[in-house]
C-alpha cells in the first residue's frame, strides 16, 4: 500500500488509501491521515476526487503536499467515517 507523510502544526501524519470502495469507485477515493502508535493512535479520513489517475497509490502518488496539507484541513475524525471502520482498529 503507498504510503506519504507530511507535517502539520509539527506533527508527521502518514497518508494512506482508505481501500473503502463505493458506488464511486473510480470518481472519489478515501484517505487516512495517521500519526502515533497503540492507544495514542489518532487517525483522520477525508475523501476526493482525482484529476487524472484512476487508481488510488497512483492518485496519491500525484497529490502534492501542499494539497495533501489541504485534505487534511478538510479531513473529519475516524470514528465518523464508514472509510475507518467508524474508527476500529484494521486488523
Amino acid at each position: 500500500m503507498a504510503r506519504r507523510t507530511i507535517v502539520v502544526d509539527g506533527e508527521r501524519w502518514a497518508i494512506y488509501p482508505s481501500g473503502r470502495v463505493t458506488i464511486y469507485d473510480r470518481d472519489e477515493f478515501g484517505l487516512v491521515f495517521e500519526k502515533g502508535t497503540g492507544p495514542e493512535r489518532v487517525r483522520r479520513v477525508a475523501r476526493y476526487s482525482p484529476l487524472s489517475a484512476r487508481r488510488p497509490d497512483a492518485s496519491l502518488a500525484q497529490l502534492s503536499d501542499v494539497r495533501l496539507i489541504e485534505f487534511f484541513h478538510q479531513s473529519q475524525p475516524a470514528w465518523t467515517s464508514p472509510d475507518a471502520g467508524y474508527g476500529r482498529e484494521r486488523k
